[in-house]
Parts: C-alpha cells; structure tokens; sequence
C-alpha cells in the first residue's frame, strides 16, 4: 500500500491555495486534514525543501511559491516520497533458485512501465484541477 504523505500534501496545498489571504497555521491545516500537527509540520517542511512553499520564520502560514496550475500533483509526489521508485524488490533473492535468479528481471519491466505510468497521470494533474474538482462540482 502507498502511504498518505501524497495525499495529504496534497490536501496542504489545496487548502493553502483556497486561502492564499489567510496565515492557516499547522493545527488548522490538521484539523482540516484530521491529523496531527507534528504530521503537518513535517510535510510542510518537506513542501518548503521542494519550494512549492514559502514560509517566514516566526510567522504562521505559508504561501505558495507557484500559481496552482504550475504545481502537478508529481511536483508533490517528488516533495514527499523519499525514494525514486515507488516499487521494490525485495533484497536479496536466492540466485541458486530458478525464480530468486530472475525474479528482479521479470518485475523491473512490469514495475518500471507501472511507475511510468502514474508519473504521466501526476504530471497532467495539477493543484489548480484540484481546486476545481473540490469547488465547481459543489
């Protein structure tokens, strides 16, 4: 299973971008994304690190550094998912065995061609189409 940290970047965002005026602080984002403010923190430092945000020391709030249609959900992706692929294999299989020898092989194409394409979907994503699917479909 894929964690939440993209999904919840996410949500940081867009939320940020619907009150670009407001100085949201991290547990007012929490309450909105029904977490932790420790949780927020992190991933807003992360979004700081990607420079998808801004932020100004001993203030509340953050603001973002792009207009919303130039944020893809794989920008976010990038921001808060800590390896470069999403699926693995595991470590060391048995090179004796005739399925431990060639399992990396036979998954690396299968995995990479899946990996590829979520990175296309993310890319065409933005945060502005998100704004627009949470306030035009009200």
């Amino acid at each position: 299973m894929i964690n939440t940290r993209v999904a919840v970047a996410v949500h940081i965002l867009a939320l940020i971008a619907s009150k670009p005026h407001d100085d949201l602080t991290s547990d007012y984002i929490a309450s909105s994304v029904n977490t932790n403010p420790v949780v927020i923190r992190r991933l807003l430092g992360m979004l700081k690190k990607a420079e998808l945000i801004q932020t100004t020391a001993g203030k509340a709030g953050a603001s973002l550094t792009r207009d919303p249609a130039d944020i893809s959900l794989l920008d976010v992706f990038h921001a808060v998912e800590p390896k470069d692929n999403l699926f693995a294999v595991h470590g060391n299989p048995n090179p004796h065995c005739p399925v431990g020898k060639g399992i990396r092989r036979a998954l690396d194409e299968a995995f990479g061609a899946a990996q590829d394409a979520l990175e296309r979907k993310l890319s065409s994503e933005t945060i502005d189409g998100i704004l627009h699917q949470l306030f035009d479909k009200a």
